[in-house]
């Protein structure tokens, strides 16, 4: 039999977190048809009501209603309507009953919070887009929220960070429910990465530094400026105007990172930069960035972005083609 696959929407939801898993599973019923197979899926979009919602990009669907038995998988989106969704006592009501009758429940990028919202995801692994994890953490106490991954399963439990992630989420579930092969011929034809490396730090790196206050952002912008001088800590506690002590205390507090982990990130994000903006050899730009070697700028690019910066510049560089004799 087909798995019912239903995509919860509300007004104002991110369109591509409806679509995106959508395609995927009706993707897969368009290989499974070619190869004169079943098709695996019914996928189709509900919401309360059901009729016309309108996404936040200004695009209608026209949505089925609630269905009163138990989804094969249920896949809540997200988007700016999300906090009003999560507030829908009726709603969240709904979510709680019908997801225990599902045998997997899911959510794309900001659903989080409104299965959040119905107790799903208490003490479980989590994750969210990456400008919502702290939100949703303090909202949530009870939940495990997980910054860096693109999606998490805990058992019959799925979330995914933002928007496209939701591609993700579902390619994984094709994996589980149809074998690599087929999840592979999906990704193939949507011309996506069947597992895509590294997380949500390729794009948030030191964003996350600016998240509690503007206290240090001129420290932050001169580090950056000065990559090869001296950072230790009486230098930066002298810039910043402050005693080391008082630094120190100010800063974690502030950021939530000790000085040099900061200062290791801002360098990894200034060679993320020259990777996929210039042709700079790795070796010279590992200098540059004040890593002192190349292979400290592998480790450091590694931990923080969870690909090689080789890897990162092949994916990623804006030029049609990087030398690689420079390389």
């Amino acid at each position: 039999m087909p798995k019912n696959i239903h995509v919860l929407a509300f007004a104002n939801v991110q369109l591509l977190d409806v679509t995106g898993p959508l395609q995927v599973f009706a993707s897969a019923n368009d290989i499974a048809r070619q190869q004169g197979l079943p098709q695996p899926y019914v996928p189709s979009v509900i919401a309360s009501g059901g009729g016309a919602v309108l996404s936040s990009a200004g695009l209608g669907m026209l949505a089925q209603p609630l269905p009163e038995h138990g989804s094969d998988t249920l896949i809540i989106a997200g988007g700016w309507g999300v906090y009003a969704a999560a507030d829908d006592a009726s709603l969240v009501a709904w979510v709680r009953k019908h997801a225990g009758d599902c045998r997997r429940v899911a959510s794309v990028c900001t659903g989080a919070f409104l299965l959040a919202a119905s107790g799903w995801l208490d003490g479980r692994r989590v994750v969210t887009h990456w400008t919502r994890c702290e939100q949703l953490a303090q909202q949530h106490p009870r939940l495990q929220v997980e910054p860096n991954p693109i999606f998490i399963n805990d058992g019959p439990v799925w979330t995914s960070a933002g928007v496209t992630a939701g591609i993700d989420l579902a390619l994984a579930m094709v994996e589980e429910d149809l074998g690599r092969n087929m999840a592979l011929e999906v990704a193939r034809q949507l011309v996506v990465f069947l597992k895509r490396p590294g997380g949500q730090s390729q794009f948030s790196v030191t964003l996350s530094l600016q998240q509690k206050g503007k206290r240090f952002d001129e420290l932050h912008l001169w580090i950056s400026e000065n990559l090869n001088k001296d950072l230790g800590i009486a230098t930066l506690a002298q810039q910043a105007g402050m005693s080391e002590r008082s630094f120190v205390r100010h800063y974690r507090a502030d950021t939530g990172q000790t000085p040099a982990r900061a200062i290791e990130l801002i360098r990894v994000e200034t060679a993320r930069r020259l990777l996929s903006d210039t042709g700079v050899p790795i070796k010279r730009l590992a200098l540059q960035c004040g890593f002192g070697s190349e292979e400290t700028l592998r480790r450091s690019f590694l931990r923080a972005m969870g690909v090689t910066p080789q890897a990162y510049r092949e994916r990623f560089s804006v030029s049609a083609a990087v030398d690689p004799v420079m390389l």
